[in-house]
């Protein structure tokens, strides 16, 4: 059995395609198949379903995946030992939201270079759709995203953490202080907020719309850095995750309003797809950001 016929099914099984895992792995689709069937053939069974343009893993397949994984992590960590490297080299794309990318991962990140300095790293931000669509089809190795808690048969969570949002505003705000702020109060300030779907903006407003109450930005931003600089500069009110705060708030310079409203939280988590090949790059920066979730430090 060859090395190379396993590193491609499990290539295919991550990707769901034959003409993907070709592309990625620099072979013709043609050559995918033959390296597939020789498999296929050594082990006696049907690895894939091709069903028009979909392929998915047989039951024989989804008992070869766990062990083809095995086998590669092995032969991985032999040619590290052998080739006396101390540190992984490679490289490890992350696919997160832009809130979390500028409040939550720079820790992460440095302490991963620290330990990593071969590898190369990458992040990328998306809607959410989009960041799971980008982990369906291995475009990204790991995946740090805010929502409701969601679990998917075909992820593998790796560490997860509540998170509280907060409406926000100007520590010096006339609203700052106040007690049990009526929402039709805080509704008539000019509010800075995230674009529309995300996940605790949509949770926020739901929450209006139950009070028959609506509300109007004054300007909408996917940038949460953004937000929290015009506030800095006393242009209107927020709502966003704390942690987006958290440095403001400590330094005296935003403040968390007490408004009557239910508590909104959401959950950071983070996720990868159950039939990924878990690099040494991947092994460690899932535990840097397990340890940062649930609040050790990096």
């Amino acid at each position: 059995m060859e090395l190379r016929n396993l590193t491609t099914f499990v290539r295919v099984a991550e990707l769901q395609s034959f003409s993907r895992a070709a592309q990625q792995l620099g072979y013709s689709q043609s050559a995918v198949t033959v390296q597939i069937q020789q498999l296929e053939g050594e082990l006696g069974t049907r690895l894939f379903e091709r069903i028009g343009r979909q392929v998915k893993l047989t039951q024989d397949g989804e008992r070869l995946l766990p062990r083809a994984l095995a086998v590669m992590k092995a032969v991985d960590e032999a040619s590290r030992l052998t080739a006396g490297q101390g540190t992984p080299t490679g490289s490890l794309r992350i696919g997160t939201a832009e809130s979390l990318l500028g409040s939550v991962l720079p820790p992460v990140l440095m302490a991963f270079g620290r330990r990593c300095p071969h590898v190369e790293l990458s992040t990328c931000t998306a809607s959410p759709s989009q960041l799971f669509q980008m982990v369906r089809q291995n475009e990204v190795d790991l995946l740090l995203f805010l929502d409701e808690r969601t679990n998917f048969p075909e992820w593998i969570k790796a560490a997860e953490r509540q998170e509280r949002a907060v409406f926000v505003a100007p520590a010096d705000h006339p609203l700052a202080g106040q007690k049990g702020i009526p929402l039709e109060r805080l509704l008539q300030e000019p509010f800075l907020l995230t674009e529309k779907g995300i996940s605790y903006r949509y949770a926020m407003e739901q929450a209006l719309a139950s009070r028959g109450l609506a509300i109007r930005p004054f300007l909408e931003t996917g940038s949460t850095q953004l937000i929290a600089y015009l506030l800095r500069q006393r242009i209107g009110v927020s709502f966003l995750p704390e942690y987006t705060v958290t440095e403001e708030i400590a330094a005296g310079r935003l403040a968390i309003l007490d408004v009557d409203c239910p508590p909104i939280t959401m959950w950071s988590q983070l996720v990868y797809h159950r039939n990924k090949w878990v690099t040494p790059q991947m092994e460690i920066f899932l535990e840097l950001m397990t340890r940062c979730l649930v609040g050790r430090p990096a």
